[in-house]
């Protein structure tokens, strides 16, 4: 396996003008003359949650080792939390896709299939480069020619923060744009308004006792999403606290406790077929 961390800010300089401290794990499987020799793969760029206060390990790197074993080359974004603000989290997300797309010969990825999966606040970075790719700004900064370098083919977004409504996670747009974020920036990232209609298809879970970040959120970004004709799916389980990540085990730091959930669980592998449908 080639399990590699990697400096953005060492590979996208501009960054550092951005307060930047990202860095990029890898997990991906080598070649192998036995088993599908020199075949690219569908790849998955994780971004884990923490309410843009950090990043979980528990939607990090068990979560990057569950998809691979699915077939997929997985990498994890650890971003850069608060006190940085907007936009050097999206700034970081496009720097990311660049270079998986960059480097797809090496990682054996197909530049075609590449997916972002987030939790939580991560699912917020997820949602902004997959409505945002195109920003003016972040391509700039990047020197990007053709801004769909930086567009993701599929979006799968668990437990997603997305309003800055009434179903706000209020800490989660805290952590991304201070304290003191006026109303037009609130509303330009609450997601539900940043909907496209060319914007990649769109994968949803969330429980619906979620007390933390409100299944709402899900809903008022299906509600965008069809109403722009993008393609999406989504699961609402009916039980299960927010964070559950994988919802098994090896995410929780006991088998007894609420995290593990056999049932929500079951989401990897819808989320796996609805890939697989996006991708073929």
């Amino acid at each position: 396996m080639i399990h590699r961390i990697i400096d953005l800010p060492v590979q996208f300089p501009i960054l550092r003008e951005y307060k930047s401290e990202a860095k990029l794990y890898t997990y991906v499987r080598e070649n192998s003359e036995e088993i599908r020799p020199n075949q690219a793969s569908p790849s998955i760029l994780i971004f884990p949650g923490g309410g843009y206060r950090f990043t979980s390990d528990r939607e990090a790197e068990p979560v990057a080792l569950h998809f691979l074993a699915m077939g997929y080359q997985t990498f994890v974004l650890r971003y850069t939390c608060a006190p940085a603000h907007f936009p050097t989290q999206l700034m970081e997300a496009a720097a990311a896709i660049q270079y998986l797309r960059a480097n797809a010969a090496e990682f054996l990825i197909d530049i075609d299939q590449i997916a972002v999966m987030g939790f939580s606040a991560g699912a917020h970075v997820a949602g902004c480069l997959s409505c945002m790719w195109d920003n003016e700004e972040i391509c700039k900064a990047l020197s990007v020619k053709n801004p769909s370098v930086l567009r993701p083919n599929a979006a799968c977004l668990c437990y997603p923060v997305i309003t800055s409504g009434k179903y706000a996670h209020q800490d989660s747009f805290a952590g991304l744009l201070g304290e003191d974020a006026d109303d037009k920036l609130l509303r330009l990232f609450s997601l539900e308004n940043a909907v496209r209609s060319d914007m990649p298809p769109v994968f949803l879970w969330h429980t619906a006792d979620d007390a933390c970040v409100p299944v709402q959120n899900s809903l008022l970004f299906v509600n965008a999403l069809l109403e722009k004709n993008v393609p999406c799916e989504l699961h609402i389980f009916n039980k299960g606290p927010h964070g559950l990540s994988l919802a098994s085990p090896l995410t929780s730091a006991e088998d007894s406790s609420p995290l593990v959930n056999p049932h929500d669980a079951h989401w990897t592998q819808l989320c796996d077929e609805w890939l697989t449908k996006i991708f073929n």
